[in-house]
């Protein structure tokens, strides 16, 4: 072996040992970073858990119940617990202090009593719209075919109170139509004023449509012009004071999302 070879060989021995070191630490640095990347991605997206409670409006109550189980399944470890009422006495319960993470009203005006005490985060979304419609018992024996058939004598109707959703806009329909109508009695929320016919205690009412499908063949549903200038925005809204507010904003991102829009479509909402 020549002197200049084995030097050469010395000078390549160091080079080789120093590019494995080399490779060492980046292997050390690229397992880190990896780590690191991980941690941070699950930091971002926590696991939801615990009980949401929601305050919606008695005509969201099949809907509501259908989309509460299926965020259940999706997020293992939730629970969706509702309040379903007329929306005047719920924003009266959450200005008084009920503790409840998120508040589905039938009418802006409803949300307003809540927003304007300071019980709302943000901005309140619309995210269905609904419409009357009249109830009649099945078969329609009085031939109930308008608004207008509703003022006859010796029709039993029912209506549900001014105070809600429901019945402010039934008065406002009726304004529209220049009728006046005096009910047998007003009820609190669409469902009593729904159950009423549905027991025979009523021969008709004015409710949403919602409610008429919902009642399958228990009611028979008539149409009426005069609903189109009484539609019902629905707002939904995180509450300020939420116990669980991240879980409940995931519940109303699947009110909102396109599975959410499509069990509200399917239960006779309209699209906002």
């Amino acid at each position: 072996m020549t002197r200049s070879v084995s030097r050469t060989r010395r000078m390549l021995k160091p080079a080789g040992a120093g590019a494995a070191a080399l490779m060492v630490l980046s292997a050390c640095s690229s397992s880190s970073d990896a780590k690191g990347s991980g941690s941070s991605d699950a930091s971002a997206s926590p696991k939801l858990s615990g009980t949401v409670t929601v305050f919606a409006a008695a005509s969201l109550k099949e809907s509501f119940t259908t989309l509460g189980k299926e965020f259940e399944n999706e997020h293992p470890g939730t629970r969706v617990s509702f309040n379903f009422g007329g929306s005047d006495t719920l924003a009266a319960s959450i200005t008084g202090g009920a503790p409840a993470d998120v508040f589905a009203a039938a009418s802006p005006k409803t949300m307003k009593i809540v927003t304007d005490q300071g019980d709302a985060t943000g901005t309140p979304a619309t995210f269905v719209r609904n419409q009357l419609e009249i109830a009649t018992l099945p078969g329609n024996p009085d031939k109930v075919a308008s608004l207008k058939d509703l003022t006859g004598s010796g029709l039993k109707v029912v209506l549900c109170d001014k105070s809600v959703p429901c019945g402010a806009a039934a008065q406002k329909a009726l304004d529209a139509a220049g009728l006046k109508l005096t009910p047998v009695s007003y009820e609190q929320d669409v469902k009593a004023a729904l159950n009423k016919v549905r027991l025979n205690e009523a021969d008709a009412a004015v409710v949403y449509r919602t409610d008429v499908k919902a009642a399958g063949d228990k009611v028979e549903g008539v149409e009426f012009p005069e609903s189109a200038d009484a539609v019902n925005d629905y707002p939904i809204t995180l509450l300020k004071d939420a116990p669980n507010a991240e879980t409940a904003k995931a519940f109303i991102a699947l009110v909102r999302s396109a599975q959410g829009r499509k069990v509200l479509s399917g239960a006779g909402f309209l699209k906002p």
